[in-house]
């Protein structure tokens, strides 16, 4: 059968039809409506009609947010998506698809994806890392995506951010309702900020890297912090889980520096004589995440 993925993101909504052997068969890429829960429902229902009619048959669909699926009410939590925020979106996805769906958290998606056959195939254990709008984190083990006692495994973004220096002060104001999160530093707008609190200069993350590879003595120390705030941020998760991999994605994955600088960085925290775990980038770079959202139907 056909397994469609969605990616359901702040800016847009992708989709990618599979077909068992993991050959794309059918891609789309739409704005997302803008806090608009019921117009979000709509266009999903609407790129599935499209994508069902052009391959002419029925697919498995499976969805990746920006949050997660509360145990305990079914509702949505955590998303930096608000609209999405205490919404049966499941139920209500199912109920105008006429199906089941699956439904995960995007970091799970990109895990589940590199671990099926991208950069982490094979590994016993994989952390993937979304470094983008936000920061998330998810975990298989042994390929079996791991959920959690309270469905947040993984859920790396909201943790502090370890070993705060002076350089880190006063600690960002996350949209949690928390301060010091992981996310508020590691994320693209979490680089912009500490760049314009530091040199008093507004620019994206995509200009302040672009800017210090052209010899931006400003933009380059910006980026050397980030550097040493995500090796810390690493050195955590392998002290915890030790995985073999840890994969990268989002747009500041696209970084190639930090796959030698953050490793070089890591190892003072990191407690083991050795530091194994490889540090890539995802294979199917930004269509990970709905490729994985297909993955979490499987092939039999």
């Amino acid at each position: 059968m056909i397994r469609i993925g969605i990616d359901l993101g702040g800016t847009k909504i992708e989709l990618v039809a599979l077909a068992p052997d993991g050959q794309e068969r059918w891609r789309r890429r739409e704005p997302t409506p803008q806090g608009d829960y019921a117009a979000i429902v709509e266009r999903i229902r609407a790129m599935v009609d499209e994508a069902e009619r052009a391959l002419g048959e029925r697919a498995q669909v499976g969805i990746g947010i920006p949050g997660s699926v509360s145990p305990s009410t079914g509702r949505i939590r955590n998303a930096n998506s608000n609209c999405l925020n205490d919404r049966p979106l499941r139920q209500d996805l199912e109920a105008c698809l006429d199906r089941p769906i699956r439904l995960a958290n995007d970091a799970n998606c990109l895990a589940v994806s590199e671990a099926a056959d991208g950069a982490g195939a094979g590994a016993a254990t994989l952390f993937a890392v979304i470094l983008g709008t936000g920061v998330g984190g998810g975990l298989v083990v042994k390929g079996e995506l791991l959920i959690g006692a309270n469905a947040i495994a993984g859920e790396w973004g909201h943790s502090p951010l370890p070993l705060p220096d002076a350089d880190d002060q006063p600690l960002p104001t996350c949209y949690c309702g928390r301060s010091g999160c992981i996310e508020t530093y590691l994320s693209g707008p979490g680089l912009a900020l500490d760049h314009s609190r530091r040199h008093r200069t507004s620019l994206d993350a995509a200009t302040i890297a672009h800017q210090a590879a052209a010899g931006d003595p400003d933009c380059e120390a910006s980026l050397r912090r980030y550097e040493r705030r995500l090796a810390r941020a690493l050195a955590v998760v392998i002290n915890l889980i030790d995985p073999e991999v840890i994969v990268l994605g989002g747009g500041l994955s696209k970084l190639q520096r930090l796959y030698t600088s953050v490793p070089e960085h890591w190892g003072e925290h990191i407690f083991s004589d050795q530091r194994v775990t490889r540090l890539l980038p995802a294979r199917h770079g930004d269509a990970s995440g709905v490729r994985g959202a297909a993955w979490l139907w499987p092939s039999d």
